[in-house]
């Protein structure tokens, strides 16, 4: 994966994915954290963004996705676990396939990746329901309401 420490300092290069079905977004969390967030992964070194987005979703939750389209370019900011990460994520739109089971889940339903427990869970896209949730970066909780017809570049700092 791509991920380089030095210090209390981290630089990530994450692989995002945004699946949007019946006016609902697909968000996940580690177990126990306080935050949700789109899921995705860290690239591997030769590995497309593409390719990334596709294996963590099948290592994730044993679906074929497909990619739809960039969304956002993010240069991310912030804290977590005593450390304070430099984070270069690209957002893409995905779809899951129409016979996916997870489109008609209305509860959280259990994923994991290399042995971290993972719940993922689809959201209402409206803003009352986004703006209080805990959704990580939180420039998010607006942004996926409006989705850019063009790739945007975002500079974001939580906290």
């Amino acid at each position: 994966m791509i991920r380089f420490e030095e210090e209390n300092n981290c630089f990530n290069y994450r692989v995002v994915g945004v699946a949007v079905h019946e006016n609902r977004v697909l968000l996940h969390q580690v177990e126990g954290d306080d935050f949700w967030a789109f899921p995705g992964g860290r690239a591997e070194f030769g590995e497309t963004a593409e390719q990334t987005l596709i294996r963590e979703m099948r290592e994730e939750i044993g679906v074929e996705i497909e990619i739809v389209r960039l969304l956002w370019v993010v240069e991310n900011f912030f804290a977590f676990a005593d450390k304070q990460y430099h984070e270069i994520a690209l957002y893409f739109m995905m779809r899951l396939p129409c016979a996916c089971k997870y489109l008609l889940e209305r509860g959280p339903f259990r994923g994991e990746d290399e042995g971290v427990k993972l719940v993922f869970q689809w959201f209402p896209c409206q803003a009352e329901m986004l703006s209080g949730l805990p959704l990580l970066p939180s420039f998010l909780q607006t942004a996926v309401q409006d989705l850019p017809e063009s790739v945007q570049h975002i500079v974001h700092r939580d906290g």
